[in-house]
């Protein structure tokens, strides 16, 4: 089963606010597009990395302390950011491709959004792992855990490339791939979600809390690819591997 953790009733009321604010933004974000145009995409997704980001450290926040919650987030923003920086100067590791300006501030022509979208998602990644793994031979093997983890991070992208691009918030020098996405890219994603994995060695994570936004996410983007941005192959694909992820640690966690 999933582990219980101790957690004041305002940490809990924290993060239930939280999540409802992200959510609030997810649902708005279409409606706000079809009064006001497509230019008021890149603001609402913006706020919407921003409210999952903060949902993500509150649940974090049920058995991490405030320093551990900074260095992490130190971490992984400055790595994240080191990493598209890399990418889009020098096409490693995931491929060729530049940011267009449309998403602002930028640091070095990578916008600063871009950190916190890493951020707002790896430790959901880490709890789904965690969940996959407990109870198994490779419970404590942190390469497994850091290579698991990368899969299971990079399948959300499976929705997320082939939409941001659609909006153009960076271009790919060849689009030629999974939807126009190269295939390289998946293994960019997966090398630097593992990396960073490895060198945190993420514990005490609260699995319940951190699975729910993965499992939201899950769902959110498949209905808003398949439903409002006409992308219903990528729905399709990020719905099978995401959910494959979240079903399988949802099984082994009710299974105990």
């Amino acid at each position: 089963m999933l582990r219980t953790l101790e957690v004041y009733p305002q940490q809990k009321i924290f993060w239930v606010a939280m999540l409802g604010l992200w959510l609030l933004t997810l649902t708005i974000t279409p409606i706000a597009i079809w009064i006001e145009g497509e230019h008021t995409f890149p603001t609402f997704a913006t706020l919407g990395v921003l409210a999952q980001a903060a949902a993500t450290l509150t649940a974090l926040s049920w058995s991490w302390s405030v320093p551990r919650l900074f260095t992490m987030s130190l971490i992984v923003s400055g790595l994240t950011w080191l990493a598209e920086f890399m990418g889009s100067s020098t096409g490693f590791p995931f491929g060729t491709y530049e940011y267009t300006d449309v998403l602002q501030p930028q640091l070095a022509h990578v916008p600063l959004i871009i950190p916190f979208a890493w951020l707002m998602m790896l430790p959901a990644a880490w709890a789904v792992t965690r969940a996959i793994l407990q109870h198994t031979r490779f419970t404590d093997n942190w390469l497994v855990f850091a290579a698991l983890s990368g899969l299971v991070f990079t399948a959300w992208d499976l929705y997320l490339d082939p939409q941001m691009v659609a909006k153009d918030l960076w271009r790919w020098e060849n689009p030629n791939g999974y939807f126009g996405i190269p295939w390289m890219n998946f293994f960019g994603w997966w090398l630097v979600a593992s990396l960073i994995t490895l060198i945190i060695r993420p514990t005490q994570l609260p699995l319940r809390p951190l699975m729910t936004i993965y499992g939201l996410t899950w769902i959110f983007q498949a209905v808003g690819l398949g439903l409002f941005w006409g992308q219903p192959g990528p729905a399709l694909c990020g719905f099978a591997s995401m959910g494959s992820w979240i079903g399988l640690a949802w099984k082994q966690s009710s299974g105990r």
